[in-house]
């Protein structure tokens, strides 16, 4: 299916690796003409240099999203050649701490990273897409904003934040022909999350076959109705649809790719 996105310009935040990686070359692969981010010059050009060699259109922003000068480089940057038709909020951080072990300064933190920079660039990019009549802004949020956990409770609510100011950001952007949505993805299989379920699988009694151990780890860590683990181009593929022109009647809304693990409507 063609997703109409040739001729459109997007940004997509945290794009250097992981996740955002996969989203910037799935929309490359589209047709869109993409800004590849990241903190690291060398990584994002290399992401870049990867589109471009697949026939695709890529430039590069560099900089710091937790701070308005970072902010405003990400911005300018990504406005060099072009205007910016599609906002993909993706990076962020994340973290493993307890109730008893995050700070106030670590909820401040998660905070800013997680919230504040995406709101740092919904107002730089934004009024932009104003003035073009069609935009669309994807927030990556998660099934821990909408079902959290006992663990890690300052980045939980980081993600219900993001799924929050996604739909009031629809709201705001009433008749304007920009949409604001939000991709909620599961537990995604990516290299690291492999590398760390190798080393759990004696402690867990999941066997030393990497297939097992992910099968293992997904029915006792998070059991949902596909039996595994989500990949990073099924996350990219929903976000491509939000942003292409079949999904012109979509806002405000929350497209879990999940496999079934969040259990409500």
């Amino acid at each position: 299916m063609d997703l109409n996105l040739k001729g459109k310009r997007a940004l997509v935040t945290g794009s250097s690796s992981g996740l955002g990686e996969a989203i910037v070359k799935m929309l490359a692969a589209e047709g869109a003409s993409v800004v590849v981010h990241g903190r690291n010059e060398e990584r994002a050009r290399k992401v870049s240099e990867d589109i471009i060699n697949s026939g695709g259109t890529a430039d590069i922003a560099i900089g710091d999203l937790t701070t308005d000068e970072g902010a405003d480089a990400v911005a300018q940057a990504a406005l060099k050649n072009g205007q910016i038709d599609i906002l993909i909020n993706n990076a962020g951080a994340t973290s493993h701490k307890l109730w008893g072990d995050a700070s106030t300064s670590d909820w401040a933190d998660m905070y800013n990273n997680n919230v504040v920079s995406y709101v740092r660039m919904i107002q730089r990019l934004v009024p932009q897409m104003k003035t073009l009549g069609w935009g669309r802004v994807v927030h990556i949020g998660g099934g821990l904003g909408i079902q959290p956990i006992k663990e890690q409770p300052h980045y939980n609510a980081t993600l219900a934040a993001r799924h929050n100011l996604s739909i009031s950001l629809a709201r705001q952007l009433k008749e304007t022909g920009i949409t604001s949505n939000v991709v909620s993805p599961g537990a995604i299989i990516n290299p690291m999350v492999e590398d760390w379920l190798v080393s759990a699988a004696p402690k867990f009694g999941w066997g030393t076959d990497l297939e097992e151990i992910k099968y293992k780890a997904v029915q006792e860590l998070i059991p949902n109705d596909t039996g595994r683990f989500g990949t990073p181009e099924e996350i990219a593929g929903a976000v491509g649809y939000l942003c292409s022109t079949y999904a012109d009647y979509v806002s405000g809304a929350t497209l879990r790719v999940d496999g079934g693990t969040i259990r409500c409507m």
